[in-house]
């Protein structure tokens, strides 16, 4: 393992651990209402893309990081989902 790919999974873990903090607020408050839609929908196509073009390239730490932050971002848009559903249901 070259110094160039240790660069790349070490910027990869620290961009996607950002995450971390952001579901654990959004799991514990049981409520996303801050966070854009689009933003969000829109975090996750991109993600996907670089998940997409890591994989062509065959660049591991795109591809590691951008699957675990494909998760990471995917895990808050379903919550938010899930808390919009759920306060729908109870409001009605």
């Amino acid at each position: 393992m070259n110094d160039t790919m240790v660069l790349g999974l070490l910027a990869g873990t620290m961009t996607t651990i950002a995450y971390l903090p952001q579901l654990i607020k959004t799991w514990k408050s049981k409520s996303a209402d801050d966070i854009s839609w689009s933003m969000l929908v829109t975090l996750c196509l991109g993600i996907l893309l670089w998940l997409v073009y890591g994989t062509s390239v065959q660049d591991l730490p795109v591809i590691f990081a951008n699957l675990v932050t494909l998760m990471l971002s995917s895990a808050i848009l379903g919550l938010k989902i899930h808390y919009r559903v759920r306060r729908a249901s109870v409001d009605s």
